[in-house]
């Protein structure tokens, strides 16, 4: 089976705007002429990181995540700033988590986060050289720091341990790519 056409948007309109994400309503034209719509959250760009410890451990945080309704053990991750470049974001974030700077980032690769009807890209990178710093989360951000082995993390996911989309794919990506020991 082969993808059909683009959908070019006829209208879009904004119904939601909020501090985290818009919402809008398009109409947009499918290939056969008919009008149909689909609702997008706009919630800009994020970026994740993998923080190895450099003794073979991976560096997670836990908090509370009201959407789901429980505590989810991710990487760091968070919102790009206006302005502001991926890298940068991934160090900041980094910094404010965990209380850690990276010696170095690299970029782990890119991904659409629920491309279904979120806007949302997330550049995922990899933090090594780590040194201590102050943490200093967001205020309304309660986060737990958690080392596990890297070597467990397949098993972590696999348990359901771990079950946030951003660092299963990041993690995985991470373990692909040889970085680290397993």
């Amino acid at each position: 089976m082969t993808a059909s056409r683009e959908e070019p948007t006829v209208e879009s309109r904004r119904v939601f705007e909020g501090r985290l994400f818009h919402v809008r309503v398009d109409t947009v034209r499918l290939s056969g002429g008919r009008l149909t719509t689909r609702e997008i959250v706009d919630g800009g760009h994020s970026v994740c990181i993998v923080p190895l410890d450099g003794r073979g451990g991976v560096i997670l945080v836990r908090q509370y995540r009201k959407s789901v309704e429980r505590f989810l053990l991710e990487i760091p991750a968070g919102a790009i700033d206006p302005g502001e470049e991926p890298e940068a974001a991934a160090g900041r974030e980094l910094r404010e988590e965990t209380g850690r700077r990276a010696g170095r980032l690299e970029p782990l690769g890119f991904f659409w986060m629920t491309p279904g009807f979120c806007a949302e890209g997330m550049h995922s990178f990899l933090a090594t050289e780590l040194e201590p710093g102050p943490d200093s989360p967001d205020d309304d951000e309660s986060i737990e720091v958690v080392t596990a082995p890297l070597k467990n993390i397949p098993s972590m996911i696999a348990a359901g341990e771990i079950q946030d989309a951003k660092s299963i794919a990041s993690l995985m990506l991470c373990l692909a790519k040889g970085a680290g020991p397993v």
